[in-house]
């Protein structure tokens, strides 16, 4: 008999790729009852998985505290003998939950003491001791679970390798596979990016790298996804490069897709925060998924998968020229931009793919049971 198993965020939008898309589903699909507590979902089922709604936080503090007792009872109340939590702030009910004879599994999805160091609302003298204390706390309370996944190799070292697994974020294939893609040749001069927009992920640097590219290639940046804070909205829109960018807001993930099939460069310039340098970010293997280069910030994992693959060209992240020298010579150059594009998705049908990473999942659950 298979483990009934309860995924747990207080943080996360309902249909988040990691947690919901990839995760729930693939435990769904391998006979495992799964049931999704989240904010903001609505009570029901969907594709095998039981979805619990939290309130919404109305506060940072609010969702320390009330959200997360929420959680705790949500869980216990879901039944489940496998607790899979994905949010630092739940830890504790992690605890709790291994006290009450579940099984518990912290789900990594960053390196907590390096995001640290980029909390925006956080006074810098702060942030290396609380970066310490965070790592601290983390690696004290894991050692009392059942298993860590964890997002990439790097975050992996900060666990024990013997309960460690590492399921990296790689695109579902069936999201790319069905598209109607338009002919690269035929596309318009659009540059993408989709995602969480906020300042430490360039937000400032694609658009105002938009104010260098000639007038002559018609060029438009489509930008998807929400603001944080709300605030730089604003800042960013008063930019010159603003008048060549068409905002989209959040998407789903069938109109992500949509966008992508129709786009010609997708951008990922993240600053050179702790956090980011060993990063794996979605977006990065979603525009290879789809079958177009990439502008990627300079740092040498990402020039060890981009080069690597050769479907993209690495610039300073912070320079808004060199990102806007690379997009040209994108633009310019279609064939071999399409190329790029091609071998990119080749390498994602090869190796960066949720199928392979999903059999790791899988593999650690066998052992929990």
């Amino acid at each position: 008999m298979l483990d009934s198993v309860c995924h747990l965020t207080s943080v996360h939008i309902p249909d988040d790729v990691r947690i919901y898309q990839k995760e729930a589903r693939s435990l769904a699909k391998a006979g495992y009852e799964v049931t999704l507590v989240a904010p903001a979902l609505k009570e029901a089922a969907l594709e095998g998985v039981r979805w619990h709604r939290l309130p919404r936080p109305h506060s940072r503090l609010d969702r320390f505290w009330r959200i997360v007792a929420a959680a705790y009872r949500a869980a216990l109340a879901s039944g489940a003998k496998v607790v899979h939590i994905h949010d630092p702030e739940l830890l504790f009910v992690g605890l709790a939950l291994k006290l009450q004879g579940r099984k518990v599994v912290w789900d990594a999805h960053e390196d907590l003491p390096r995001q640290v160091m980029s909390k925006y609302w956080l006074p810098r003298p702060l942030r290396r001791p609380v970066a310490w204390v965070a790592g601290v706390f983390v690696r004290a309370i894991t050692r009392t679970f059942d298993a860590i996944v964890a997002a990439t190799p790097a975050i992996a070292k900060s666990f024990p390798p013997h309960k460690t697994v590492v399921v990296q974020n790689y695109p579902l294939l069936s999201e790319f596979s069905s598209l109607e893609r338009i002919p690269y040749g035929e596309r318009p001069n659009r540059v993408v990016y989709v995602g969480g927009i906020t300042a430490i992920r360039g937000a400032m640097e694609m658009v105002r790298a938009m104010e260098y590219l000639p007038q002559d290639l018609k060029a438009r940046f489509v930008l998807a996804g929400s603001f944080s804070p709300p605030e730089l909205e604003q800042a960013v829109r008063s930019l010159k490069g603003w008048r060549h960018v068409d905002f989209l807001g959040w998407r789903d993930r069938k109109s992500v897709s949509a966008i992508l099939a129709s786009s010609r460069v997708g951008v990922v310039v993240f600053y050179p925060e702790p956090n980011h340098m060993e990063a794996q970010p979605n977006k990065l293997f979603e525009y290879m998924a789809a079958g177009i280069p990439v502008v990627a910030s300079n740092f040498p994992r990402w020039r060890e998968i981009i080069e690597g693959a050769g479907c993209g060209l690495m610039v300073d992240p912070l320079d808004p020229r060199a990102i806007a020298d690379a997009i040209q010579w994108l633009l310019v150059h279609p064939k071999e931009a399409e190329e790029m594009g091609k071998r990119g998705r080749e390498a994602v049908l090869e190796k960066y793919n949720w199928d392979k990473e999903a059999e790791k999942l899988l593999n650690m659950y066998r052992r929990l049971s």
